[in-house]
Formats: C-alpha cells, structure tokens, sequence
C-alpha cells in the first residue's frame, strides 16, 4: 500500500515531528510510517487524517492496478488491498478457514 503521507505533510506545511506529537507517536515511529517502512493501523491513519485535517482517502496514493485500494480490518489485523487479486486473496484465506471473521 502506498501512502501519501508525505505529500500531505509538504501541502499543509506540517512537519514529521509534529504530526507525531499532535497523534501521541514517537518521531522515529512517524518517520517510518512516512517512509513506507511501517504499516500504520487503521486507528492511527484516522489519528494522522484527523491531524492533518484532511479525509483518510488523502493519505492514499493512486493504485498501481487502477482499480481499487483499501484497507480491510478483521479482528485485529488490517489487510491491504491493492488490487482485484489481493482481494480475492483474502477472500480464499477467508473461505479455507485460515482467516477466521
């Protein structure tokens, strides 16, 4: 999934360490996530769109299939979706049992 976290920041003139101080994370969590070298939970993508006054599907980067792009939390893990195939994907792992809703 990829995040357009960064873009938004230069936009809104808000800086990595203050983001991570107006959502209660540490700085090195908030550069990672920026970065692309974290995953972000669906609670805190809310907590960074919130603080950046902006709707979460901003923090979203265009799908590289040009089709869908998503996040589907069940219990408590989220699953990226990125395309038709990632979907169906899930939805297997769903059927077999190994995901269980």
């Amino acid at each position: 999934m990829e995040l357009r976290i960064k873009d938004v920041l230069k936009e809104k003139k808000v800086t990595v360490v203050s983001l991570a101080g107006m959502i209660g994370i540490t700085q090195p969590n908030m550069s990672n996530i920026v970065n692309g070298k974290s995953t972000p939970s669906l609670e805190t993508l809310e907590k960074i769109a919130s603080a950046l006054e902006v709707d979460i599907t901003e923090l979203f980067g265009p799908s590289s299939s040009g089709g869908i792009i998503g996040v589907i939390r069940i219990r408590d893990t989220n699953y990226n979706i990125n395309s038709v195939s990632d979907l169906s994907r899930l939805l297997d792992r769903i059927e077999s049992g190994e995901i269980v809703l």
